[in-house]
Order: C-alpha cells, then structure tokens, then sequence
C-alpha cells in the first residue's frame, strides 16, 4: 500500500458515518399478494385479496423494507408501482441513502403520481437509516411510545349474518369500524348493534351523493353510537360536505378528499378532521408534514391504512402518537402476513423496540 492509499485508508476510518457515503446501493422490488380473511367489500371494490407493491433497499450490509398498497381509485396497481421504481432504480442506488430527504425529492420530481411506489421507497429509506442509526423510528421523529392511540377494528359491507361473525370475530378490539354508503346501511349497522354496544367509527367511502340524505343518514348514525363520519360524499363535493357539516352533530373526517399536503387548507371548511395514508400521500415523510399542516389548522388527524402487511402499517404506526385517532389494521385482515411488527394489546398499538421499521420475518 502506497502513502496515498494509506491517507484515503485512516481518513475514511476517521470520517463520522454521516459523511461517508454507503457502499454500493443495491434495489430490489416484488409484488406480493395478501390473502383476506374474509372477502373485503366497500361501496368501492369487492375482494379476496389485495396485491401490494414490496421494495427491498440494501446498502452497508443492511436492508430496508417498504411498502405500498395501490389505490386502483388513483389508477394505481402493484404492476405500475413496480415500473415506476424500476424506472428510477439507478438514481436510487446511485444515491447517498442517508441523504433521503434529497433521493425522495428527485424521485418525486421524476415520478408522476404513482404515490404507492413512492411510499414504498420513502418506508424503505427510513427503515434502512433507523437502523443505520440504531434507533426506532418513533424515536427518530422525537415520539413517546406510550402516547400511541388505540385502533379500530373494521368491518367491511357484508350480509348480516357474516357481519354479526366479524364483530364477534372482533371482540378484542374495543372500537369497531364500520363500512357503509350503499343501500343497506341501516342493516349493517343494526346487524352490528345486535351483537356489541361498542363505540363505533363509520366510513361512507364517498357513497352517497344527495346531501339531504347524507344529513338524515348521519344524524340516525349518532344516535347508533356512532362517533364520527368518514368521508360522507364524493371528494369533490365540498359545499355540498360544508352544508352537510352545518346540520349534524358528529365530526366529518376527510379520506378520499385528502390526498397531500397542499389539500389541508382547502378541507378546513367542509371537515372537522382529515384521514392520512401513507399509500395515498406517498411515504411517512409526507404524511409527518400533513398531520402537522393539519394540527396547525385545527383539524383533527387520523392514521389510516390500505389493506397492507405489517411493513406499511408498521411504518405508519411509528407516527401514530402524533395523532388523535388510528385506522390501522390492514395487516389484521390478512391471513399471510410475512412480517411481525407493530403489535395491537386491548386495542392499543405497540411499537417495537428495534431499529427502523423493527420488523422480523415470520
């Protein structure tokens, strides 16, 4: 060995990690499919299973995981997700991991839409850099674990005798979440109520369009227990929404409306909260920034979910205590989870205590 070679030798060795740069990146992607439960029905879709788009980032010997669950509403599948990392894979691997912030910003810029694929990198980043630095990612965004909300439990449009199953199905989780917005709204929640007098939160998936109904239907919802209202009509209605606000006496949460940060201060007045997925808004960086734009505009944040393994809903689980409610049980739905991470005990998330995401393989 040469002086030269010697010098460069003591000086990386010298160098603080954070201004090394990884060694050679490597990037690999796969579509994997869930199997439910129980057919999923919404007023959208109805399913046996849900394919979701897994990404596998190494570098330095370590691996980050992400994932994202496409919403085919947005025109999304696993397969496009799938080609759109594929597409920007040497600007990833090519990249300085622990410089996310700036990896992310150029794979936005060079990626349109396909918001899934997005968060599957942004999970994968922050999975590969918490362990990097050895640390959970609730401790990375200065969280207290303990302050993780209880989640619910959800159960999908089905014929009541199937429903009244799911809910007994369900007796551990002491909130429930219930789908409506078709025609058989009244004997779904009455199938419901025949075997629990639990709280209930209700998501309309945008099912209903006539604003007169939506107030009748909402206001029979609360005296059923139920404490708020997801998403009562399409995304684009927001006088309609507004209208509908001023005559009910339960909260209105945005879903299908709120995709992204610049959505937050048009909701203000049409909503009393906003339901943020880190499938829809494109990673759990994005997501911190719109539950803060929200908390700033006095809206209630929630946490929700796709149907997803324990890597996408782990990952948003670390930003959990953030939040005044959390929808996050895609991975309880599923009946081939390939991984254990946050954990649900009478209803509360757990967060592991390992690095990153904190995942292990089952």
């Amino acid at each position: 060995m040469n002086r030269r070679d010697l010098f460069r030798t003591v000086l990386g060795a010298a160098l603080p990690l954070s201004v090394r740069s990884a060694s050679v990146s490597q990037l690999e992607t796969e579509i994997v499919r869930l199997k439910l439960r129980h057919t999923w029905t919404t007023v959208m879709s109805s399913s046996e299973y849900r394919d979701t788009f897994h990404l596998r980032f190494t570098a330095d010997g370590v691996t980050g995981r992400g994932e994202g669950a496409p919403i085919p509403r947005y025109k999304e599948t696993a397969e496009t997700a799938r080609r759109a990392i594929e597409a920007v894979k040497d600007r990833i691997t090519s990249s300085d991991p622990r410089q996310f912030s700036k990896l992310l910003d150029d794979v936005f810029t060079h990626i349109q839409g396909e918001f899934a694929a997005k968060a599957a990198l942004d999970i994968a980043l922050m999975d590969w850099n918490g362990q990097k630095l050895g640390v959970p990612l609730y401790r990375y965004f200065g969280l207290d674990p303990n302050d993780a909300p209880v989640t619910t439990f959800s159960i999908g449009i089905d014929k009541p005798e199937i429903v009244r199953q799911k809910v007994r199905e369900a007796d551990a989780y002491p909130v429930l979440k219930v789908k409506v917005g078709l025609k058989t709204d009244e004997e779904m929640i009455e199938a419901v109520r025949s075997v629990t007098s639990k709280p209930l939160r209700v998501d309309a998936n945008e099912g209903w369009t006539d604003k007169e109904e939506a107030v009748r239907k909402i206001n029979w919802l609360e005296k059923q227990g139920v404490e708020f209202i997801e998403q009562p009509m399409p995304a684009h209605m927001l006088e309609e929404t507004r209208w509908v606000r001023s005559k009910v006496h339960i909260p209105i949460i945005a879903d299908e409306a709120c995709l992204h940060p610049e959505d937050m201060p048009r909701l203000a007045s049409s909503f009393d909260g906003v339901n943020i997925k880190i499938d829809k808004c494109g990673g759990m960086l994005e997501a911190f920034r719109m539950i803060n734009i929200a908390r700033s505009l006095k809206l209630k944040t929630m946490l929700g979910c796709m149907i997803s393994s324990s890597v996408a809903i782990t990952a948003a689980a670390h930003l959990s205590p953030l939040v005044d409610y959390a929808d996050l049980d895609g991975n309880l739905l599923i009946a081939n989870d390939p991984f254990e991470g946050v954990l649900v005990k009478n209803g509360r998330l757990i967060l592991p205590n390992r690095p990153g995401l904190g995942l292990l393989p089952r």
